[in-house]
């Protein structure tokens, strides 16, 4: 299977630069770099040489740049098969988006298509910031919004352009919008290439990285608010939050943004029961779907000595069996959802009707 990275971010946010970057350094692999031609800023003019009649190019340092116009999953099949012809050589795939453009129809690419999901494996979706304007352009464009979302990880970019205060609350808004997005800030496309390629965003595993201030916010600001949070039998003392903090502390430090974007995480000690989950998430995700962006979760089932674990994109959920809980282990369930103005209370009342009574 070749991963692919997908790689996202609104005009100038520095995807240009970073792509330079991949295509010239020498790092050692072969990058195929598939570029959306309605790029703002046409990579090919500026470092590549090209014969009109021929869409692929051969870089210094082994790695091929195609610019596409048409179907996308048409290209990613070319590509394919001139590697199984043995014409073109490359390890991965990048893809990059144009900055008007929303990611989820090309991360959809790779569930829908069968051809394309046998030969490839997306990896990860990676979004730049640019943190003089990003504010700007979350408040103003939802397209920013929903590649924000989408994301596995976010790059800062220009942070040098702001002062502290202002990267800050940049930071804290990203966070709240996406939990589960590592957040690096980068200057100049320098991003470590470890950084980049093999982040396993798509992986089914028993792994739900969420930002730990965003849990900590999120227990006093619904400690209180949703009782439900919590169950009647939990322990305040060994469940690992402090909740004797001040609750209003995180909030004067930042502007409030109130996008439409957000996410929010749902956690229980209780097991479900298999079947009302099932068709409660499968309700969710036919009225809801267009709506969610990315939803992840490791889940305690009852009856089942494993971990299960599932995510999605849009309506296409997929589940597996992780590892067994071990004996040392506290069987929880763990879910984030990030998406368009989600119900949130609605969902979390149904997955709390999930519940074994």
């Amino acid at each position: 299977m070749i991963p692919v990275t997908i790689l996202t971010g609104f005009l100038g946010s520095g995807k240009t630069t970073l792509l330079k970057r991949i295509l010239n350094e020498k790092h050692g692999m072969k990058i195929a770099v598939i570029e959306n031609e309605f790029g703002e800023e046409n990579i090919d003019n500026e470092i590549l040489v090209q014969d009109s009649n021929e869409q692929i190019i051969q870089m210094s340092n082994g790695c091929i740049c195609c610019t596409i116009r048409g179907d996308l999953a048409r290209a990613l099949e070319d590509l394919a098969d001139r590697k199984k012809a043995g014409t073109l050589d490359f390890d991965r795939v990048v893809i990059e988006t144009t900055g008007l453009a929303n990611p989820g129809p090309v991360a959809q690419t790779f569930f829908m298509d069968n051809t394309i999901a046998d030969e490839f494996l997306l990896d990860a979706i990676i979004t730049l910031v640019d943190a003089k304007h990003g504010n700007h352009q979350l408040d103003e464009h939802e397209v920013v919004q929903r590649q924000v979302g989408f994301a596995d990880r976010l790059f800062i970019t220009k942070s040098d352009l702001v002062d502290a205060a202002a990267l800050d609350d940049l930071k804290h808004r990203l966070v709240h919008m996406n939990p589960r997005a590592a957040i690096r800030v980068v200057n100049f496309g320098d991003a470590d290439i470890k950084e980049i390629f093999d982040l396993r965003g798509f992986n089914l595993n028993s792994k739900l990285e969420i930002d730990p201030d965003f849990l900590v916010e999120d227990d006093h600001d619904h400690a209180h608010a949703h009782d439900h949070a919590h169950d009647d039998d939990h322990d305040h003392a060994t469940c690992g939050h402090d909740h004797s903090h001040d609750h209003e502390h995180h909030n004067h430090h930042h502007a409030h943004h109130d996008d439409k974007i957000k996410s929010f995480v749902y956690r229980s000690d209780k097991p479900f029961d298999a079947n009302r989950l099932e068709d409660f998430l499968g309700g969710i995700l036919q009225i809801y779907g267009e709506r969610l962006l990315r939803y992840k979760g490791v889940l305690y089932m009852k009856g089942v000595d494993r971990k299960v674990v599932f995510q999605g994109v849009h309506q296409m959920m997929g589940s597996d069996l992780a590892g067994k809980w071990q004996p040392i282990e506290k069987k929880n369930s763990k879910m984030v959802f990030i998406g368009i103005e989600l119900p949130q209370d609605l969902i979390t009342d149904g997955l709390d009707a999930c519940l074994v009574k």
